[in-house]
């Protein structure tokens, strides 16, 4: 109960100070002179996506034993999978293959992207849970965009990628990992992780805008999550895949960010390498926002 009143209650505080800060902005727009008292269509809808944003972020502050998770799951597959698997680089032919003499060094952006997988096809997760405690029903019935709360959802899917990436690139320079980039390629990390994660995210909302039950949606996103990280170069190089494993790997969303982070790690700043990527995530994300959106509209309308 105390959970469900605590939520309620970003609810109501959110609301009220949504309405505090279109009253603002109308009163600003007077004052500045203009002749609408009102806001603009698009400054209104921004300021629901933030306000859902904010929500799903203040919640997420909230769960420390996610946050915890944040930090022991990369961990653990950096310290045991990686060391694991490190001595793939002593062997000549393996070490030509992967790219790199440090397999940490290769494994670390699979990491980052899988950990944005998880995050973002997850995301979903939340908007079953609204509609179950009927938190749901009190958003559709505020005065916002129905479009502004799939897309305010996949931001903040985004931004949490964007600490886990942060913390999992601290725990591999911890652990002897080199980046190449520096920080304006880490930067360009964020971005591209950023994007992966929103596009993600909008495939898992684009589902539980149509599916009800909790059960059925993770099921539904499982079956989405394992196919999509083996069927990728987060673990292994594409060079060491069959022919017909390849192709699929060359399609894969996955793939797509992966490649550029891999570059900025081993490589650095390589624009010939990492701009198809960059185009790629960024048109991922924004077909998967019109989708989700759509989608929820629909469902909801």
């Amino acid at each position: 109960m105390s959970c469900h009143g605590e939520i309620h209650g970003v609810e109501i505080r959110t609301s009220a100070e949504a309405g505090n800060k279109r009253c603002d902005g109308a009163r600003a727009a007077r004052a500045s002179g203009f002749r609408s008292q009102h806001p603009s269509p698009l400054m209104l809808r921004l300021s629901d996506v933030y306000w859902v944003c904010w929500r799903e972020i203040k919640r997420f502050v909230g769960q420390k034993v996610r946050i915890l998770m944040t930090v022991v799951q990369p961990l653990i597959w950096l310290l045991f999978v990686g060391n694991t698997m490190s001595g793939l680089t002593r062997n000549p032919f393996a070490a030509r293959i992967l790219g790199v003499d440090n397999y940490l060094a290769f494994m670390t952006p699979g990491i980052m992207i899988m950990t944005a997988l998880f995050g973002g096809i997850f995301g979903g997760m939340s908007i079953v849970w609204d509609r179950r405690l009927g938190l749901l029903n009190k958003m559709l019935a505020a005065p916002i965009s129905r479009a502004a709360i799939p897309l305010g959802k996949m931001l903040a899917a985004g931004l949490q990628s964007m600490l886990q990436v942060t913390i999992i690139t601290a725990i591999a320079m911890t652990l002897g990992v080199r980046f190449a980039c520096g920080v304006p390629g880490f930067l360009l990390i964020l971005v591209i992780v950023f994007l992966f994660s929103c596009g993600l995210s909008g495939i898992s909302l684009s589902f539980a805008a149509v599916i009800k039950s909790h059960e059925t949606l993770m099921a539904t996103v499982n079956f989405l999550t394992m196919p999509m990280m083996f069927t990728s170069n987060a673990m292994f190089p594409t060079e060491a895949m069959p022919t017909w494993l390849r192709t699929i790997a060359r399609w894969n969303p996955l793939s797509y960010a992966v490649g550029p982070i891999r570059t900025l790690t081993t490589r650095g700043l390589v624009w010939v390498q990492v701009a198809p990527g960059l185009v790629a995530m960024f048109v991922f994300a924004l077909v998967m926002s019109a989708i989700a959106a759509r989608q929820f509209e629909r469902s909801t309308g």
